[in-house]
């Protein structure tokens, strides 16, 4: 009989933040393949007699690794064990979940998939910031600011995002906020719609600034902001000096 793999969202980085789902089948995996922003406290919860596997990758590292990570998967499930594929925050929003998932289907290993609180929700929750709200967002969308290096050109369409939605939430794309600020006001955006860019989200060490799409850019350099880091853009930005909790 072979084993099964769970392809597991340990949440925005809050250790309380884990479903209790999660929790339950790590103190329970024989093997737990790891993602790099997972924190120490969620990794404290594996079962001690269980194998911890390190299958994170950094920016700027090359592809291979997911190679590596499938066949690890494959390889443990046929050893009839119970696999934990550790990913942070949802690992279906921008975490490969599905394209491991369609991997073991077509290598006929059973898994199972547990959503968790993706950073791009938690962190703005925690800021304050309420994605949607009746009186300024009726409309989110959830964009990736790293596309896959190997396609031929990018499919996030900026400009036509500008004025299809009222808040933007851009994950993984510190790197390029120049670029993207530009061509959302090219697109149409106001150069004074609000943005907030979110270090460390859900963390001790969370850390917010805010301003406009025209000074963003800078003020993140000015600031020295580092990855791991979310941008939300819009209106409902405003909010976090009313609501912020944190």
């Amino acid at each position: 009989m072979m084993g099964k793999v769970y392809l597991v969202g340990a949440g925005p980085g809050d250790a309380k933040l884990i479903t209790l789902k999660a929790a339950e089948l790590l103190q329970n995996a024989d093997v737990v393949l790891y993602d790099r922003l997972v924190s120490k406290k969620i990794l404290s919860m594996i079962s001690p007699t269980a194998k911890k596997v390190y299958v994170g990758r950094a920016v700027g590292d090359d592809t291979t690794h997911q190679k590596n990570t499938n066949d690890l998967m494959v390889e443990w499930a046929k050893s009839k064990k119970r696999i934990v594929r550790l990913k942070g925050g949802d690992p279906i929003i921008f975490g490969r979940g599905g394209e491991e998932a369609e991997f073991l289907k077509n290598h006929k290993i059973k898994y199972e998939i547990v959503p968790g609180i993706t950073s791009g929700i938690g962190s703005a929750t925690y800021s304050g910031i309420p994605l949607t709200h009746r009186k300024y967002a009726s409309s989110v969308v959830f964009v990736t600011g790293h596309e896959d290096p190997e396609k031929n050109s990018p499919s996030v369409q900026w400009k036509l995002l500008a004025k299809s939605v009222d808040t933007i939430v851009v994950m993984m794309g510190l790197s390029r906020i120049d670029i993207i600020a530009g061509q959302l006001i090219e697109g149409g955006l106001d150069k004074n719609t609000p943005v907030a860019v979110i270090q460390n989200g859900t963390t001790p060490k969370q850390r917010m600034i805010t301003g406009k799409l025209s000074n963003i850019s800078r003020l993140v350099k000015k600031e020295k902001i580092e990855p791991p880091a979310n941008i939300i853009i819009g209106r409902v930005v405003e909010l976090s000096d009313v609501i912020g909790w944190k």
